[in-house]
């Protein structure tokens, strides 16, 4: 929406008011004394305002701040609707702890032969459609009970059974940063092509052309891929 400067002007007016008739007062209406410290007052609450608001490392923080929230988004699974809607955001203080959605830090090694994925790899959801990269990976999976009574259909028991990948999806198809936990048959694999979210350069050093080059943190866990 532009800015009307008529306006802004007359709000920077209205905003002057008070502290100018505060100064006016004082200074005439007072002796020197009392005018040099009304000044300073003025100044002073000047001075914080800035610091409080308009300082570059204010903001700087504060923009952190955001950024480290997005991190931590919430991980979504096979229940969810295609727009991400899900607020499955509780099951983030299982991840840590129990190694749960493709967390542990246990290396996957030797790596079992009906894993058919790799970390690094982009893909898209067979169902949803939305595009993302793996980031880890589950032989069968690893993630508490009533998340996989919640998130499964009752059709499907078979899918706690495979593989399962954590994947950040691309924010071209779900705005909010998400990370899902997502079977191995509802993958399929996607070739020359990027995947925008937040957090690949935590995971990923770099992209050949092909698929995303895992940093050696990833690699010291998954070490065949």
């Amino acid at each position: 929406m532009p800015v009307d400067r008529r306006a802004a002007f007359q709000l920077g007016v209205l905003l002057l008011v008070v502290p100018a008739q505060y100064l006016i007062s004082q200074w005439v209406t007072s002796d020197e004394v009392h005018r040099s410290f009304a000044l300073r007052r003025l100044v002073n609450s000047v001075i914080g305002f800035k610091e409080r608001y308009l300082s570059l490392k204010v903001w700087q923080k504060w923009c952190m701040d955001i950024i480290s929230l997005v991190h931590r988004g919430p991980i979504y699974g096979e229940g969810d609707d295609p727009q991400g809607e899900s607020p499955a955001i509780e099951v983030m203080k299982f991840r840590d702890p129990e190694g749960f959605f493709g967390a542990s830090p246990e290396p996957r090694s030797p790596r079992p032969p009906h894993v058919q994925y790799r970390v690094g790899q982009v893909v898209r959801h067979s169902r949803w459609g939305y595009r993302g990269v793996i980031i880890a990976w589950d032989a069968t999976a690893r993630a508490p009970e009533w998340w996989l009574k919640r998130m499964h259909p009752r059709d499907k028991p078979h899918w706690k059974d495979m593989p399962n990948y954590a994947i950040l999806v691309d924010t071209r198809d779900r705005l909010s940063p998400q990370m899902t936990y997502v079977p191995q048959e509802n993958i399929e694999i996607l070739t020359n092509m990027q995947i925008f979210h937040p957090a690949v350069d935590d995971y990923f050093e770099g992209f050949d052309g092909a698929q995303y080059l895992p940093r050696p943190n990833l690699r010291t866990v998954f070490p065949h891929d």
